[in-house]
């Protein structure tokens, strides 16, 4: 029979993110050394600049956690600026659930919200979803 402290041990917490078309299921574990792992890779081997790495792993500078994270993310769908964005709405709310007073300074970012903007669809008649042909009154 595990004890607690092996129980915890192995204990993740999720949560998933989105931007646009792109989906990210984050699980974050308390570790004594940090690592990062998106899709099987190194953090920087999946997001090729500095920025891209900076805007995914902003929730945990805002939150300000001293502790130090395992965390794993599985994501698809969409182009690498919306993954970025996905990976840190999921990890904002993983973080949200393990200490609701991280939940102030992660909602006031607005990293707890879902960025609603998307492409919209193109409507018959138009050539885009706005762009209309050349008008001619003759």
């Amino acid at each position: 029979m595990a004890t607690t402290t092996e129980k915890n041990k192995d204990r993740y917490i999720e949560g998933i993110g989105r931007r646009k078309t792109s989906v990210a299921r984050a699980r974050i574990t308390e570790s004594t050394k940090a690592s990062f792992i998106v899709n099987e890779k190194e953090i920087a081997e999946h997001f090729k600049t500095e920025e891209l790495r900076k805007i995914a792993t902003e929730a945990f500078k805002t939150a300000g956690t001293e502790i130090k994270f395992k965390v794993t993310v599985h994501v698809n769908g969409g182009g690498v600026a919306s993954q970025a964005v996905a990976v840190r709405h999921a990890i904002s709310r993983a973080l949200n659930i393990m200490d609701g007073e991280m939940r102030a300074p992660l909602k006031k970012a607005g990293f707890l919200k879902r960025d609603p903007r998307a492409k919209e669809r193109r409507k018959f008649g138009l050539k885009k979803a706005r762009k209309a042909p050349q008008w001619s009154k003759r």
